[in-house]
């Protein structure tokens, strides 16, 4: 198939594209490198069955394609805060972009939503049919709400125009090719550690999170990507072992050596107590869990970040 990714030069972009092109398809990466990076498409640059497009997805794209993958999106806080505005309008405008273009080719289109959309949960853990507690007009609502219309906009079309749609929610993720500079949690302490550096902890480190490898991560994409028994979605798609920030950061020092002490700082506004994924629809319908424990792939993210500051 030639398969179209959108957000392709990001964290998650990039390792699905070498997914789909290690299973055999054509790939068309559009990114507009505003967080996403070449260097993480560099190693796929001589192959033939890959062409990489700068483009902005709030305009709209005219390719002919199979399928496609909309994952064009900021994920940081960091990243998405920096120009709150650009955010929405790539939530929105991006998706009802890449819905017009599924549904001149008629073909299925999948859209990488996220755990956000449940805000500060006052359910744990988190099922599909909770609605979320999110602030509208908040400092993150410009990604919560951003991706919430997202959703919105590919269930009319599912139901307007019977469109082919695939709608999964991301729980945290992690692994090789983070940015070093997104402030996520993962990448911030694996860094700190590696430096020397007080490990910044907000809160008082009794919030927790879950962290899904992205190798299990990208497996959910294909599977709900490729399914036909009907299911759409919103599917989880996440690690349900849940740790405080506390057990990341002493999990951190013991991967990395490190004897960096621990900084507690005041936790930011609207920044959720818990976030865990129920995801027994996904295991149920797609027969899919993680399989990659947190030390596993630590030790994979902290050798690839070990390179980074090398260079």
């Amino acid at each position: 198939m030639r398969i179209l990714v959108t957000g392709g030069a990001g964290f998650l972009g990039s390792h699905l594209a070498d997914r789909l092109v290690a299973d055999g398809h054509e790939v068309i990466v559009v990114d507009n490198f505003f967080t996403g990076s070449k260097k993480n498409l560099w190693h796929l640059h001589n192959q033939l069955n890959v062409e990489v497009i700068r483009h902005d997805i709030t305009f709209p794209l005219y390719v002919e394609v199979d399928a496609i993958y909309n994952l064009a999106s900021p994920a940081s806080p960091i990243h998405y805060q920096r120009d709150p505005v650009q955010t929405t309008k790539t939530s929105v405008l991006g998706a009802i972009n890449m819905l017009g273009l599924a549904k001149r080719l008629g073909v299925r289109i999948f859209q990488a939503s996220t755990s956000e959309v449940y805000g500060d949960p006052e359910v744990h853990p988190q099922p599909e049919s909770y609605w979320g507690k999110v602030n509208p007009i908040g400092p993150r609502a410009c990604y919560d709400e951003g991706k919430r219309a997202a959703e919105t906009l590919f269930f009319d079309y599912h139901r307007q125009h019977g469109m082919d749609i695939r709608v999964a929610r991301i729980f945290n993720t992690y692994g090789p090719r983070m940015a070093p500079d997104d402030g996520r949690v993962v990448s911030n302490f694996i860094l700190q550690a590696l430096r020397g550096e007080p490990i910044t902890i907000y809160g008082d480190g009794s919030q927790t999170r879950s962290f899904c490898y992205v190798s299990d991560l990208v497996e959910g994409f294909v599977r709900l990507m490729d399914n036909d028994r009907g299911l759409v979605g919103p599917v989880n798609l996440g690690n349900p072992g849940e740790f405080t920030m506390n057990e990341l950061a002493h999990a951190v020092l013991e991967a990395t050596g490190s004897t960096s002490p621990i900084d507690y700082q005041p936790l930011p506004e609207d920044d959720p107590k818990q976030r865990k994924p129920d995801i027994s629809l996904a295991t149920s319908e797609l027969g899919w869990e993680p399989s990659v424990q947190l030390r596993e792939g630590l030790d994979q993210t902290v050798q690839y970040f070990r390179g980074v500051l090398a260079e």
